[in-house]
C-alpha cells in the first residue's frame, strides 16, 4: 500500500468516526430535552429532519419548531442507535443506524418503545459533518406495560 493510499484510509477511517460522534450528539440533544437551540448546531443551513408519519422540518427555523414540539410533547427519552453502516465519498457521507429506545409523552404520562431504522445523508461543511437528511422510519410504537407484541403499531398511530 503506497502512502496516498494509506492517507486516504486513515481520512476515510476519521470520517467514520466523526459521523458516528456526530449521530452520539444527536442522541444527546435529543434526550436533552430535545434541546431546540443545539439541534440546529448540528444540521446544514438547509437540512431536512424527516420522519415518515411524524413531521418533516427543513432548515434550521423549522427544525428548531420541530423540537420545541418534541420537547413539549416528550418528558423523557433514551435514544440508543447501533449497526452503523457508514459510507464516506469525499464530502459526503450516507448512514443507516437502528434505534432502540423507551419514551414517555407528556399526555397521559403514556410511555412507549420506539424503534426505528435512520438513513441519513452528511456534509462536510469547512471541516466539520452536518446533518443533512435526516430520514426516520418507524419500525414499532408500542405501550410499555403491555410490550411490543400486543398492541404494535406505526407511528403515525401515537399520540
Amino acid at each position: 500500500m503506497d502512502q496516498r493510499e494509506l492517507e486516504r484510509q486513515i481520512t476515510t477511517l476519521h470520517d467514520i468516526e466523526a459521523i458516528k460522534q456526530l449521530k452520539a450528539e444527536y442522541c444527546d440533544i435529543c434526550d436533552s430535552d430535545h434541546d431546540p437551540d443545539r439541534i440546529v448546531g448540528i444540521f446544514a443551513e438547509d437540512g431536512i429532519w424527516e420522519g415518515k408519519g411524524v413531521a418533516r422540518a427543513e432548515g434550521h427555523g423549522e427544525i428548531r419548531k420541530l423540537f420545541e414540539g418534541f420537547a413539549e410533547a416528550i418528558s423523557f427519552s433514551q435514544h440508543n442507535v447501533f449497526n452503523p453502516r457508514i459510507r464516506v465519498d469525499g464530502n459526503t457521507a450516507h448512514g443507516i443506524w437502528y434505534f432502540m429506545g423507551p419514551f414517555t409523552f407528556r399526555a397521559g404520562e403514556k410511555q412507549v418503545w420506539l424503534a426505528a431504522r435512520y438513513e441519513d445523508d452528511y456534509v462536510k461543511i469547512d471541516g466539520t459533518w452536518k446533518i443533512q437528511h435526516l430520514r426516520a422510519f418507524g419500525r414499532l410504537a408500542a405501550p410499555y406495560a403491555e410490550g411490543w407484541a400486543a398492541r404494535a403499531r406505526p407511528f403515525s398511530e401515537l399520540g
